[in-house]
């Protein structure tokens, strides 16, 4: 289960990220090249997070057949 922490940990970190940059681009505070750099950045740690999603994915795929054989 620890793992799943750090997955979760990790993801809410991203998504954290992502929502800090958005509210700078909205705020309309930043110069042309200070948002495109930001932008840039969020495309990146989009990246990662749909890395980090996949791999749940995958792991959720594989965890059900044993998590059933506890049940029965």
């Amino acid at each position: 289960m620890m793992r799943m922490s750090t997955t979760e940990d990790h993801l809410d970190a991203l998504i954290g990220r992502l929502a800090r940059a958005g509210e700078q681009l909205r705020s309309g505070e930043l110069s042309a090249d200070a948002a495109a750099t930001l932008v840039e950045e969020c495309a990146a740690v989009a990246g990662e997070a749909s890395v980090e999603l996949e791999r749940r994915a995958r792991a959720g795929v594989e965890e059900p057949a044993s998590a059933q054989g506890s049940l029965l």
